[in-house]
């Protein structure tokens, strides 16, 4: 029955996320060959925890700062606690913990690590083309599937990061299941009670300090299991007068309720507050005088003044899940969850202006809407708030001893709402200084938008995985999705003018994968599967949505690779070629009055090769390196490839290498990332050179203290990592952040 049951757990896809309430079994290396229970059930302790992933226990994943699981069905990085806890500054994001698999890049970042607002990529595919779940829960921005990642989950709220290179199997849920997959888990509970108080300081009069506290087991409440945790970070910043706050809370409590079903409750907060303007790159000019760190001053007559460029963000995000093992062949999961998201933001206009002159001729502003002209400094305010309501459900029927049955659904609501408006920074007074076209003769001239919206999402699946032969697992799936997009705004966004408009979009994906065991330390995998990405909001920023006839962006992925864990040696790598279709641009029409009109008349074509290695030797030393070669690029003229560009921000190579030692009281790590050359803009007429960034991490025990310093960006290169803007003058770069220096010291009893 135990094994049955242990099966049911891990029916459908087998790398399908299950959530993040399944507490791991302790585990120890080991050198012997791994048995079928091991591999099945018994994960490393520090890898993969929350995650239904299971890692073969030896010495290269124990330290391994990234590996794969011998029953993936696609290509995977797993990154454990461990190394986030002992390699990486305690600010740092979830991009930044993702950078060290293959094939991931990131920009942003510039005021220090965690300390902005960063945005990653993953084979070229940008933001908002991929999915990032949180214990199997899909979340982004209502407007387009993209993200915030210094603002949902900081660090300590993370115990371990996987991410697919790939859109998964059909189980595999979100709005951009197109070009891979960040799944982040929460932290654990633990069956001993703990409390850990950590402490840091470094550059840029940067200081965290975070809690943590574990209930362990409690018996007076059947074995109930709490964790909390909370942080707080305050700097001022790598960039000129560029403050950062920021405050979370975590807690998550699981309760068996029977020894069958298992209730667990999360929740997260987070509140942060900065200044820094909404387009926060630095010109040429303003690096000639100020130079790369510039963002802000003390001027009261620039748009880039400190006060006049201050910002929060206010997040909540809530779980409700449910496991029941129904008999020896049912399990059922459900997820209830809640998540919400608000910014409230004041903006220089254009803060791209330099010198007196510039700012005579800019700072005008008219404070009646039929006044004169008069001395001001023009700006902005903006909001944008939303709330995601949604439901998961999962069920898992173990058919026979060769097949196993996993079907579900999915049902998503969003309300959001989105305002700017014109203003005067000096006295906040509204700014009358938009000029409205004949059809914009009712819009307020200091509205730019005024806008609610909505979108409603259903996906079901159907996952049967078979084994024919011993070892051989076929996972074949379908899934359908309706999206619907709502637009009601008072005044729509580009267009200026009242607008009610609905659009909506059906697919249906085929997704085939497989496992194969070659033997007990040796696997292989196929992937073929459909991903999907609807279009977004902005397609209904027209005067006429009606004409743009679209159909969903989709993308068809061929993958194959092999993993291998030895005793000492890890090693995995894989192939891939991703097709893209559909791909959505616009035009403006010649006839009058149909104004901008959005069509599927674009591909595009990814492929390459990745892989990551790990040696461990005895004495708790292990080097290891990772890489890729990447190709993305449009696709539009088969017949003549000379004319094809690299899609802007996809590098053509990724590396990273180094060298991990844990032994006793001592942990140390010298990590290296290098992001390969590309381009900043779709015409390839900004080329961007590759760059390196290392970071050296040390600690040692004295006793429950661990005294620790990182090195962020060893070398201080700094060289351009993006640039925005087509007019050279206006024109805006992003520079690596400068190195960084923090001491930690650590508490735990």
């Amino acid at each position: 029955m135990k094994k049955l049951l242990n099966r049911a757990l891990y029916m459908g896809a087998s790398m399908s996320i299950i959530g993040a309430s399944i507490a791991p079994i302790a585990a120890h290396a080991e050198d012997a060959a791994p048995t079928a229970e091991t591999k099945r059930d018994v994960p490393m302790p520090g890898i993969a925890e929350g995650s239904d992933i299971v890692v073969t226990a030896t010495k290269a994943n124990e330290i391994a700062p990234v590996t794969a699981s011998l029953q993936t069905t696609q290509p995977q990085s797993i990154i454990s606690r461990s190394f986030i806890e002992d390699s990486l500054p305690k600010t740092a994001d979830f991009n930044q913990i993702a950078l060290i698999s293959p094939s991931v890049s990131n920009f942003g970042g510039v005021n220090g690590v965690g300390l902005s607002e960063s945005k990653a990529q993953i084979r070229g595919f940008q933001d908002a083309e991929y999915n990032i779940t949180y214990d199997g829960v899909p979340f982004g921005d209502t407007n387009d599937p993209s993200h915030h990642s210094n603002t949902f989950f900081p660090s300590n709220t993370i115990e371990t990061l996987i991410i697919d290179r790939g859109p998964g199997n059909a189980s595999q849920l979100g709005q951009a299941t197109f070009g891979g997959n960040f799944n982040l888990f929460s932290r654990e509970t633990r069956h001993d009670a703990s409390i850990e108080a950590t402490g840091s300081y470094g550059s840029f009069n940067t200081y965290l300090v975070r809690g943590l506290v574990q209930s362990g087991d409690i018996d007076a409440l059947g074995g109930t299991q709490i964790v909390l945790s909370g942080q707080h970070v305050r700097t001022d910043g790598a960039r000129s007068f560029s403050p950062y706050e920021a405050s979370n809370v975590f807690g998550k409590i699981i309760v068996p309720i029977t020894p069958d079903v298992k209730l667990s409750v999360l929740g997260t907060y987070s509140y942060n507050t900065f200044n820094q303007p909404d387009n926060d790159g630095v010109t040429l000019a303003q690096i000639a005088l100020y130079g790369k760190d510039f963002s802000l001053n003390l001027n009261p007559n620039s748009q880039a003044n400190r006060d006049y460029n201050p910002e929060s963000k206010k997040t909540d995000f809530e779980i409700i899940k449910l496991e029941a093992h129904l008999s020896d062949r049912f399990t059922f999961e459900n997820r209830l969850y809640t998540y919400a998201y608000q910014n409230l933001t004041t903006s220089g206009n254009d803060v791209t202006v330099v010198g007196t002159a510039g700012e005579a001729a800019a700072n005008v502003v008219r404070l009646t809407p039929t006044g004169a002209n008069q001395f001001g400094v023009p700006g902005y305010t903006k909001t944008n708030q939303y709330r995601v309501y949604g439901d998961i459900a999962k069920l898992h029927v173990v058919l026979t001893d060769f097949a196993r049955l996993t079907v579900g659904g999915w049902i998503e609501q969003s309300d959001t709402y989105r305002q700017q408006r014109t203003i005067d920074l000096v006295t906040g007074a509204r700014n009358y200084s938009i000029t409205n076209t004949a059809a914009q003769v009712n819009t307020p001239r200091d509205v730019r938008y005024d806008q609610n919206s909505a979108f409603s999402n259903g996906e079901e699946f159907v996952e049967l995985e078979v084994e024919p032969i011993a070892g051989l697992k076929i996972t074949p799936g379908y899934k359908h999705v309706d999206f619907t997009r709502k637009i009601n705004a008072l005044f729509n966004q580009t267009t200026r003018i009242p607008a009610v408009s609905t659009a909506s979009y059906s697919a249906d994906l085929p997704f085939v994968t497989a496992n194969y065991a070659i033997t007990e330390r040796l696997s292989a995998y196929f992937q073929y599967a459909k991903g999907f990405l609807p279009p977004l909001l902005n397609t209904q920023y027209v005067v006429n949505p009606g004409l743009s006839s679209l159909d969903p962006q989709k993308s068809t992925n061929y993958q194959v690779g092999a993993v291998y864990h030895g005793p000492h040696l890890s090693v995995d790598f894989d192939l891939y070629q991703i097709e893209f279709d559909n791909k959505i641009s616009s035009f403006t029409s010649s006839v009058p009055g149909q104004g901008v009109i959005f069509v599927n008349a674009g591909k595009a074509l990814y492929k390459g090769i990745e892989g990551q290695i790990t040696y461990a030797f005895d004495f708790g030393l292990a080097v290891f390196a990772n890489g890729s070669i990447n190709y993305a690029r449009t696709a539009n003229n088969p017949g003549a490839p000379a004319t094809e560009t690299y899609l802007a921000r996809a590098p053509k190579s990724t590396a990273a290498a180094g060298i991990l030692y844990k032994d006793g009281p001592i942990r140390f790590s010298l990590i290296d990332k290098y992001t390969g050359v590309q381009y900043a803009d779709a015409g390839n007429t900004l080329p961007l050179e590759g760059y390196n960034t290392a970071i050296v991490s040390g600690s040692y025990d004295i006793g429950p203290v661990r005294l620790g310093i990182q090195v962020t960006n060893l070398t201080d290169s700094r060289k351009v990592i993006s640039i925005s803007g087509t007019a050279v003058a206006s024109r805006q770069y992003f520079f690596q952040a400068p190195r960084e220096i923090t001491g930690t010291a650590t508490l735990r009893f």
